[in-house]
C-alpha cells in the first residue's frame, strides 16, 4: 500500500490500474480489504483508489470524534494530493455511504458517478445514537470484542454465516485488529451524522443503489426508497446476500459495478 499525509493524518491506500478513477470507501469498522474482489476486477479497466480511512487499517489514528464530513474532506484532500483532476466515481458501503453523501454535498462537481451499497440516508434515532456512544465507551474499556459479537450476526445473510466461515473469520480478524480509539471515534461520528434524506432529490450524477436482499442493517425497502428519491438512480437487489454484499456476492457486485462504470 502507498501512504499520503492529508489533513494531519497519514492515510494508507491502494492505487491500481488506469483510466476513470474509482474511489472505494469501506464500511465500519473495516478497511480497504473488504473491497479486495472489486479492486482486482475493476483495476483491469479503471484506476481504483481504495483508502483505509483515518483510524482504520494501516492509516493513522484519530482519537477525537470523527465525523462523516471529515472523512469526506480526507478523500478530497487525497485526490488532490494524487493530482486527480478529472471527476471520479465513488462507491461507499454502509459508513462509506455516509461519507459518500457528504462528499457529494461538498464536492459534487468532482463526481462522475455515485454508487451506494447497503447504507442509510436517515440519521440515528436518539436510542440508536445513545447505543453507539455506550458502545464507544465499552470498546475503549474492553477492546473490539463486544462490538464484533454485536455486529457479526447482522452483517451476513444466514446462509453465509452458516456456510462461509472463511469470509466471516476474515472480517472478524479485520475488526479485531482495528484500533479501539478509532472505533470509538467513528461511533461518535456516526451517532451525530445528519439526516441527508432531504438532499437525495438533488443528487444529479448517475447513481447506482445496491442492497443485499437479506440486509438487516440497511434493509432492501429502505434502500429502494433511497433509489426512488434520487432522480438518476438505478436499483439492484442481490439475492442471498446480507449487509456485506461486496464479500458475500462479489461476482454479482463486480458485474453491476462494471456495467455501471462503463456508462460514465
Amino acid at each position: 500500500m502507498k501512504t499520503q499525509t492529508v489533513n494531519g493524518i497519514e492515510l494508507a491506500f491502494v492505487d491500481e490500474g488506469g483510466g476513470l478513477p474509482v474511489v472505494l470507501v469501506h464500511g465500519f469498522p473495516l478497511d480497504h480489504s473488504m473491497w479486495n474482489a472489486q479492486i482486482d476486477a475493476l483495476s483491469r479497466r479503471y484506476r481504483v483508489i481504495a483508502p483505509d480511512m483515518r483510524g482504520f487499517g494501516r492509516s493513522g489514528v484519530d482519537q477525537t470524534t470523527v465525523g462523516m464530513e471529515r472523512l469526506a474532506d480526507d478523500l478530497a484532500a487525497l485526490l488532490d494530493a494524487l493530482e486527480v483532476r478529472r471527476p471520479v466515481a465513488m462507491a461507499g458501503l454502509s459508513m462509506g455511504g455516509y461519507v459518500a453523501f457528504q462528499f457529494w454535498r461538498k464536492y459534487g462537481s468532482q463526481l462522475a458517478g455515485l454508487i451506494l451499497l447497503d447504507t442509510r440516508s436517515v440519521a440515528d434515532s436518539a436510542e440508536v445514537a445513545a447505543g453507539r456512544l455506550e458502545m464507544a465507551e465499552r470498546v475503549l474499556r474492553e477492546g473490539p470484542a463486544p462490538l464484533i459479537d454485536n455486529m457479526t450476526p447482522r452483517l451476513f445473510a444466514k446462509t453465509v454465516l452458516d456456510s462461509r466461515p472463511d469470509i466471516v473469520d476474515t472480517l472478524q480478524h479485520v475488526m479485531l485488529n482495528t484500533d479501539r480509539r478509532a472505533i470509538a471515534a467513528a461511533l461518535r461520528g456516526m451517532a451525530e451524522r445528519p439526516d441527508v434524506t432531504g438532499m437525495l432529490a438533488k443528487i444529479d450524477c448517475p447513481t447506482l443503489v445496491i442492497v443485499g436482499q437479506e440486509d438487516a442493517i440497511s434493509t432492501s425497502d429502505e434502500m429502494h426508497e433511497i433509489a426512488r428519491a434520487i432522480p438518476t438512480a438505478e436499483f439492484l437487489e442481490i439475492a442471498g446476500s446480507g449487509h456485506m454484499t461486496t464479500m458475500e456476492k462479489p461476482g454479482e457486485v463486480n458485474a453491476a459495478l462494471l456495467e455501471f462504470l462503463d456508462t460514465l
